[in-house]
């Protein structure tokens, strides 16, 4: 990393700076400044023009190629070098997205548990029962809602360089999919994964939402950091398959929302049984009822059983979710009930 370069910037924007505002990191790669300001967070989204001043500033520097700035909020009384800790968590999130009521992060500890199905087939539900609903896929990585929603156009930049988000199945849908080629790698380091997490919350013009899911990559990393520490998070829906392997991954993810002080919705068992295709039979190929167990052991909602059922993947891969071409399925039937469950915990005033 130039660290010149880096010297440079942190001059150029210092007068740009009151003494409420402070540099909170600088990241460089290729050409492209990341760059993290931490400010005020009373003073919510009237710091969006500072945000555009800084950002074409420091890209019309000599030596950048483009600069990104995100704003993150801290208490301006504690804003030290040192980073925010655990306990700081209600300093921490920052009015993003002033439009979203309510945002639902659905997590799991490990990959391959069908995370990103649940997350599609909640978000259709909700949207069905007449909530104004986005959909934010946040597995940087591997992203796959764009495909599973049958998007294959690209997100368009506004005038102001922020991001339409595309539409399917009623909803409003933003992925780095969108953006890249289908075969193009990313190879990213944390802080370039936080900068694009964030800025699906700030950069992108969702307008008036009731309801934003999230779909998170699995683990406990920095994309699940950031989201837990800097947005204002309405809950999470732990996903997870009945085997006891899969359950000690999910409690990982569910303690870290736990001691980030994000209320834990409830526990979804997928792959609950195999439903054989020519007969009917039901067998419980992973195993049966453990992560309903592991919601009663821990005292927390369980959000449904769904079933290991051909007709859930082929949906998904047609770029139409269950819940979106047969409201009859007995999966869907269980989406539906999920969707009810978890706005329960919704604020009370709609779009």
């Amino acid at each position: 990393m130039p660290q010149n370069l880096k010297e440079k910037i942190t001059d150029h924007i210092a007068p740009f700076l009151s003494d409420a505002h402070k540099i909170d990191g600088i990241h460089i790669q290729d050409g492209h400044a990341m760059i993290s300001l931490a400010v005020d967070p009373r003073q919510g989204t009237s710091l969006e023009s500072l945000r555009q001043k800084v950002e074409q500033s420091v890209t019309n520097m000599d030596g950048v190629k483009k600069a990104t700035v995100v704003l993150t909020a801290e208490n301006t009384e504690k804003i030290s070098q040192s980073p925010p800790s655990v306990s700081d968590q209600d300093m921490l999130a920052r009015p993003i997205a002033p439009g979203i009521k309510n945002i639902i992060a659905v997590a799991s500890g490990k990959g391959g548990v069908g995370k990103s199905t649940v997350a599609a087939n909640l978000a259709i539900a909700l949207a069905q029962q007449g909530h104004k609903v986005g959909l934010v896929d946040a597995d940087i990585y591997g992203p796959s809602q764009h495909r599973m929603m049958g998007i294959t156009e690209r997100a368009q930049p506004t005038e102001d360089r922020r991001l339409t988000p595309l539409e399917a199945h009623g909803l409003k849908v933003i992925s780095i999919g969108m953006m890249l080629e289908e075969d193009r790698p990313l190879i990213w380091r944390g802080p370039m994964v936080q900068t694009a997490v964030l800025q699906f919350f700030r950069d992108v013009v969702w307008g008036d939402l009731e309801t934003l899911v999230v779909d998170l990559p699995p683990g406990t990393g920095d994309a699940q950091m950031t989201l837990a520490q800097k947005v204002p998070l309405t809950g999470a829906v732990i996903v997870s398959t009945p085997q006891d392997i899969a359950l000690i991954d999910a409690r990982k993810g569910l303690n870290m929302f736990q001691k980030m002080k994000v209320p834990v919705l409830g526990i979804v068992e997928n792959m609950s049984q195999h439903i054989c295709s020519n007969c009917g039979h039901h067998e419980p190929i992973f195993g049966q009822g453990g992560a309903e167990q592991e919601a009663k052991t821990l005292n927390i909602p369980f959000l449904g059983a769904l079933p290991l059922d051909i007709a859930i993947r082929q949906a998904g891969d047609a770029g139409a979710p269950v819940l979106a071409v047969d409201t009859h399925h007995p999966a869907s039937q269980i989406f539906t009930q999920m969707a009810h469950d978890v706005a329960a915990h919704f604020k009370s005033d709609r779009c």
